[in-house]
């Protein structure tokens, strides 16, 4: 069957090119011609909502199946598509927020109907009709942003619990428990922004540095930046979470932050679940049991499904670093705490930035750790610290490791009274 798939699209391909992808740039039509070939029997939806797409959705439409996962190509049928389709250009039309997007970032953010690994439910037009009115007399985007965040669990009736029985739901699954936890709300919220042309992705962890847990949030496109937000929103950029996130190990896939992206990216997103798919490259040692026994099990599955990595991705880990640095340079101190800059160097020519080695950086006071970062790179500018909040005038030990380079040592240091302190740990 699988043959006489290809030879049909073949001779379409050949008898009728122009047509077939008319209004269509050229620079889709290999991604065409191979998105149908994996279509396989399915190729004729795929195609029919190619055909049917109105001339100003066509590339639209030719830019989600030709980066639509396989398992989307051989399952989703045109209604769905055109469905889908229609209401994004409905709100890229209504809205001015979308009107003035570029199209690399209405395709990618707003136009696509999934995020990881849900459910593929029809939810754009019941989204759409739900949440324009919330937004229908705003002009500016974070207004708008925020009335939808603010109302949404209301709207949805979906609140946080942990008894849901699907970890990536869809709005559907979610709204018929009235559960979610991260995913499954950051689903519901992001397909809300897109619903109303507002650019959204999921990002998360696979897990924190301090090895208690995962994560997963929000992102919106705003001032030509991506800002994070959750479905339980305080501001933008602005969460329980970002001392974790700014925590992350930009050495180790495991504590990277990620973001999604429906395009290729030459990277995948390997947050939540899809994490599983690292246990092969990863140390597990400091994992604990619950959480490995997760892992291994989704592996296990994975590897009885054949199941491959397909949900691409955008290593966001840097900037999540730097909000928190900001964050903390911006804080208040108070009268008795100060900002301690660590940086690690392997010799004593502390003037060569080759000479600094990233580690982690662990505080300890009277034996207790009360915080932990990591130093910066060879390659990360001479200006940049690793900054720790710390109390004047107090003794601290300080741990420096680096597994990769077996690598573990102490140090002992006493700050100041001055508002900042510049500390420089020489490996032995």
């Amino acid at each position: 069957m699988r043959k006489l798939v290809l030879s049909i699209i073949t001779a379409t391909v050949l008898i009728s090119c122009q047509s077939k992808y008319q209004d269509i740039p050229e620079s889709y039509y290999p991604l065409l011609d191979s998105a149908l070939v994996k279509a396989n029997n399915n190729a004729p939806e795929i195609l029919k909502a190619l055909t049917d797409a109105p001339k100003n959705q066509k590339e639209g439409m030719a830019f989600l199946i030709s980066y639509m996962p396989e398992r989307d190509l051989t399952t989703l049928k045109a209604d769905f598509l055109l469905e889908n389709a229609a209401y994004a250009y409905k709100a890229r039309e209504r809205f001015p927020w979308c009107k003035t997007l570029p199209d690399s970032i209405f395709f990618n953010d707003v136009l696509p109907y999934t995020n990881v690994a849900e459910t593929r439910d029809p939810w754009r037009k019941d989204f759409y009709e739900r949440f324009s009115k919330y937004v229908e007399y705003e002009t500016n985007l974070k207004d708008a942003i925020f009335a939808i965040a603010k109302p949404i669990n209301k709207e949805v009736n979906v609140e946080y619990n942990i008894k849901r029985s699907i970890v990536d739901s869809s709005p559907k699954e979610a709204m018929s428990e009235n559960m979610a936890t991260c995913t499954g709300l950051s689903i519901i919220l992001t397909d809300a922004f897109r619903s109303v042309g507002i650019p959204s992705r999921l990002a998360g962890t696979a897990m924190w540095t301090n090895m208690k847990g995962n994560h997963t949030w929000c992102e919106v496109w705003i001032d030509n930046e991506w800002k994070f937000i959750e479905y339980y929103p305080d501001d933008l950029n602005k969460s329980w979470f970002l001392a974790d996130a700014g925590k992350a190990d930009p050495n180790n896939p495991l504590h990277w932050i990620y973001a999604v992206s429906y395009k290729p990216t030459g990277q995948y997103y390997y947050a939540g679940r899809a994490a599983k798919f690292l246990l092969k490259t990863l140390d597990t040692t400091l994992l604990n049991p619950k959480t490995l026994k997760s892992l291994k099990e989704w592996k296990r599955k994975a590897d009885e499904n054949n199941e491959k990595p397909y949900i691409h991705g955008v290593n966001v880990t840097q900037r999540y670093i730097d909000l928190y640095k900001e964050s903390i340079e911006n804080s208040k101190l108070a009268d008795d705490e100060l900002i301690a800059n660590f940086v690690v160097f392997k010799n004593e020519n502390t003037s060569q930035s080759d000479s600094r080695l990233d580690c982690r950086v662990d505080v300890y006071l009277d034996d207790k750790i009360i915080d932990f970062g990591y130093s910066p790179r060879p390659t990360d500018d001479m200006n940049k610290f690793l900054k720790i909040k710390l109390k004047k005038d107090t003794d601290y030990k300080i741990v420096v490791s680096n597994i990769k380079n077996n690598i573990e040592q102490s140090f002992s240091i006493k700050t100041d009274e001055k508002p900042n302190e510049e500390f420089k740990l020489i490996l032995e």
